[in-house]
């Protein structure tokens, strides 16, 4: 699966670099493209400065909203970061069309942070015009949620996290989540902390988008999981997860008895374990409608075994999901399962920032305090909080 990645402020653009990266990683080990096209959105001219694989002319880092913002940000306004979206779109758009490759995308993913200006703000509106030029392509939003001291420290934080996510919805194919605070380590310096949240947001892409774009027949899975599958897949609210376990070395052996077999597919349970403790928000997989998961193994490790192993136990995590699968014998020493969760019924760490939005309006806004909302349901807050678009 190819695609037009586009990131949108501060936190979406160095996320964005790190695809960047991936690509250049992709193409010096598997000699093929996963995108397409590339660029980095901000109002912010120092933050376009400081990314490191994202090419530095003017069309794949574009500054939008000069005039108002002077090059120096929107202060964390989302209201403003929408307005310039608007007004800069047909800028945004020519920069993503520009690229030879641009036809052979198969969907856009607009990246952001839900709890700042620019990102916040651009990302629902660049997704509604995307929507209405091109109607044939999907257009998924990864949209980052904030660390918790974040949250603590300055009430709009909640806001904009709310009104993002709800304009977002409203347009976007899927909107995949990932919680800042589950990727979060120790007390690391914070460029370092956020370089490696950053580089575990971008890793359950590589097999994933590999798989479909794989040239060499050796590498091609028994049961390829292509960009049909995957967008299928994604739709309304969703989650990635990735884990990795090593394989021990007796698993090679050509001699394979129930003893043999029994160890040879505890990698691939303990590599899927990893993945749904890891995933990039924190949710009930039973509440999802649809599903998918990639195993990545040494193909002489790619037993029918251990695929049945593990598409059994996802199914007994989310039962009531229509599940996909693939395989991609690429990994060496080592099994890897990436797995996503769509259509996701329930996530109650959005419930909360919807009911403590509301609270924001109604205190600073109508000046009323005291709101009962303990036995509201999630679409009624929903509905509650204001739209971007």
């Amino acid at each position: 699966m190819k695609l037009v990645v586009v990131g949108l402020g501060q936190c979406g653009g160095r996320i964005a670099d790190q695809f960047a990266w991936l690509n250049m990683k992709a193409r010096g080990e598997r000699r093929f493209d996963l995108i397409s096209s590339i660029i980095a959105v901000n109002t912010d001219m120092a933050d376009l400065s400081g990314l490191k694989h994202i090419k530095p002319d003017k069309k794949h880092r574009i500054l939008i909203g000069a005039q108002k913002s002077g090059g120096h940000g929107v202060g964390k306004i989302n209201e403003l970061g929408a307005q310039v979206a608007r007004e800069d779109a047909d800028v945004v758009l020519e920069a993503m069309t520009a690229s030879q490759q641009f036809p052979e995308a198969d969907a856009f993913l607009l990246i952001a942070g839900a709890a700042g200006g620019t990102g916040s703000g651009s990302i629902p509106v660049l997704t509604q015009v995307l929507k209405e030029r091109f109607p044939q392509k999907p257009v998924y939003d990864l949209i980052v949620l904030p660390f918790r001291s974040e949250e603590l420290t300055e009430k709009r934080v909640v806001y904009n996290v709310a009104t993002c996510l709800k304009s977002a919805y409203l347009v976007a194919d899927a909107v995949l989540l990932v919680d800042n605070q589950n990727y979060y380590r120790g007390n690391s310096p914070i460029n370092r902390a956020l370089f490696d949240i950053n580089k575990a947001v971008v890793e359950p892409f590589y097999n994933l988008l590999s798989a479909g774009e794989e040239k060499i027949s050796d590498f091609v899975g028994g049961k390829t999981l292509d960009a049909g599958d995957i967008i299928q897949t994604l739709s309304g609210w969703a989650v990635l997860g990735h884990g990795q376990a090593e394989v021990p070395r007796h698993c090679f052996f050509k001699r394979r008895d129930f003893r043999t077999e029994a160890i040879e597919n505890h990698p691939g349970m303990l590599a899927l374990e990893r993945s749904v403790s890891g995933l990039s928000l924190r949710c009930n997989p039973e509440d999802a409608k649809k599903g998918l998961y990639l195993i990545s193994a040494p193909a002489a490790e790619m037993s029918m075994e251990l695929f049945k192993e593990v598409g059994a136990r996802l199914r007994s995590l989310a039962p009531d999901a229509i599940i996909r699968s693939g395989d991609y014998p690429r990994q060496k020493g080592a099994v890897e399962v990436t797995i996503i969760l769509a259509e996701l019924l329930r996530l109650d760490k959005l419930t909360d920032y919807f009911k403590r939005a509301i609270e924001f309006i109604y205190t600073t806004q109508r000046g009323q305090e005291n709101i009962d909302q303990k036995h509201r349901e999630f679409g009624d807050l929903f509905g509650e909080i204001p739209s971007l678009i």
